[in-house]
This record gives C-alpha cells, structure tokens and sequence, in this order.
C-alpha cells in the first residue's frame, strides 16, 4: 500500500539520514520514478522532504524534523510485541532496556492499537531453549557483545570440545547468533570463517588492532556458510530405526535435530519408523537411554556399535562387577 510505503521512506530517512533514490527503491522494490513521485506526495502533505540530484545527491529530511511512530497497523503493533527469546535480551543485559523500550513503543503506537498490543505480550510467548537441557557453563556474553560492537579484534583462550587444555586465537568477529539456546560468536580467523561457542570461551580479551572483516561480508552471510556446513557434513551415517508410538513424541523433543524423515507418524501400529543422520557412529549413543523403546534396524556398524555400549553397561552393573568401595560385586545396589 502507498501509505505503508510512505511511511517506510519516512522512518528510513529519519533514520539514516540522506538516501540515494535508485537506494530507496531497491529496499522498496519500486522503481526510482515512483519514488520521486512518493517524495512529492510526502512533501506536499507537509513533510519537510527534499531531493537533490547528481552523483553525491540523494533524498533527505530537514535537519531536526522527527516523527513518531503512528502509522502502524494492528498487525504490525501486534508483531512488535512478540519478542523471539526474551531470555536472549537476558543473557546480553539487555533485559531492562527491552523493558523501556517497548514502554515507549507503547506510548508511540495509535491509541486503538495499545490494547491489541498488551494483550498479544500476555498471551504468547516464545521460548528459544530445547528441552531437557542440563545446565550448561555459563558465558560472558555482556563483554562480547561490547567486544563484537568495539569494531576491534578479539583475542580468545577457547577449549575445544575433547582437549584438555584451551587454546589460544586472535580472530576478527562478525558478531554473536543465538541458536537454540546455544550462543556463538560468528568471526574469521586467518580470512577464514570460524564458529566458536560462547560457554567454551575462557577470557576474550580486546586487542588495540581494528576489526578486519571480508569485503562486503555481513553476520547473516557468514552464519548461513558455517551453517551448512556443520548441517551437510560429508561422510555422515544415514540410519533407520523405529520407535514405540507412545515414546515417539518424546523422542523427537530428544532427537528432532538429527532425524531427516518420519514414515507414517499418523499411523496406528506400534511403530513409527524414523531416519536419522550422524556423523560417526558412536553419535546413535544418545539412543540409549530409550532401551528397547528404539531399534536400529541398519546400518550394521550402527547396531553393532549400541550392542556393544549395551553390553558394557550390563558389564559394569551386572552380577560379575567389580567390587566397589563399601559394596561387594553382586549384593545389589548400595543403601541410601
């Protein structure tokens, strides 16, 4: 619609100030002449707009002129106020700042919209975190995140999942992304993108040397990469199992990321088979704790690699265990 349209040149140059017209109609999926004629429009209704040609020229308000936000919709006040992951505002210190600015956002909106607004802030609510999640090392995500703003390159002390020790970089950060939970600062290393997670960070430490970032490269290009790569990962194992109907709900809560096809979920039978790809092997261990809730039914590498995790358990708790201190092997479970 031309008014939601007038609106969006309006809060973009308010905004970012003077703006190249051929720039306007690219964000607006218009043509350039159309913009010029929204100028007009905008102009005559007693905006203080110009426009100035040539190679530095471009589309600008009066110096001072500010508006408030009053054009929403119902809709768009409604969408203002579901916040995806209010716990992320948390994590970063920003919980109190999100609290005052949608105080003044409300303040701003339409007086017919505020009702639909404070109704949809009551009545949904978005939670990033998977379930069954035991508490995780915590990350200093407030010195990151005013690290990643500093424009200035980070030295890090990270451990590697499986090393005993840290490890030392110096890395170019592109900025933070939380992903189910999960917070991890996106960065280059040596020109290369590099994916490091925040709970493994030891000490980030900014150095005196500015930020070098890949021409042209944003946050959500080098996210997309590191992405696909850790999801299309060569060499993986396609596995197919099935699982009891009653567990089935449970068990995609538990391994929903790893499964790439349900057969018949809507079915009646006792079973729903399932495919799920890892990349070695041992990764079907988090099977277990299901027992004879889930089966493998191939590969065989797969099957064999349970059994023989299986057979270790029995082997540690069954009747010929090794002692241990204050119980002997086989008298059954030690006294609370």
């Amino acid at each position: 619609m031309k008014s939601d349209r007038l609106l969006s040149i309006l809060l973009l140059l308010q905004t970012r100030g003077r703006v190249p017209a051929h720039e306007l109609a690219e964000r607006l999926e218009v043509s350039v002449r159309t913009i010029y004629r929204d100028v007009e429009a905008l102009s005559a209704s007693g905006v203080p707009v110009y426009a100035e040609r040539g190679r530095h020229g471009g589309i600008e308000l009066l110096a001072g002129y500010r508006t408030d936000v009053t054009g929403l919709t119902a809709d768009e006040s409604r969408a203002l106020f579901v916040l995806a992951a209010r716990g992320a505002h948390a994590a970063l210190g920003l919980d109190a700042a999100l609290g005052s600015a949608l105080r003044k956002v409300m303040a701003a909106l339409p007086a017919p919209h505020r009702p639909a607004a404070e109704v949809t802030s009551r009545r949904i609510l978005v939670d990033a975190s998977r379930w069954l999640r035991g508490p995780e090392a915590g990350a200093d995500l407030e010195a990151l995140r005013d690290a990643v703003f500093a424009d200035r390159r980070l030295g890090l002390c990270y451990r590697h999942s499986g090393d005993a020790e840290p490890r030392r970089y110096t890395v170019d950060p592109y900025g933070l992304v939380s992903k189910a939970g999960v917070w991890y600062l996106v960065a280059d290393l040596d020109g290369a993108p590099r994916l490091f997670r925040a709970d493994r960070i030891r000490s980030a430490r900014l150095t005196e040397a500015p930020v070098v970032r890949r021409p042209g490269v944003e946050l959500p290009d080098v996210w997309a990469l590191l992405k696909r790569q850790v999801e299309d990962r060569p060499g993986g194992i396609d596995v197919t199992a099935r699982v009891r109907r009653t567990r089935f709900d449970q068990f995609l809560r538990m391994n929903g990321s790893a499964v790439t096809e349900v057969v018949d979920a809507e079915g009646t039978g006792e079973w729903v088979t399932v495919r799920l790809a890892y990349g070695v092997p041992g990764e079907a261990r988090m099977l277990l704790p299901f027992a004879d809730n889930v089966e493998v039914l191939s590969p065989p590498e797969v099957r064999d690699e349970l059994a023989a995790a299986a057979a270790a358990v029995t082997r540690l708790y069954g009747p010929d265990a090794p002692a241990v201190t204050g119980r002997p092997a086989g008298t059954g479970p030690a006294p609370r």
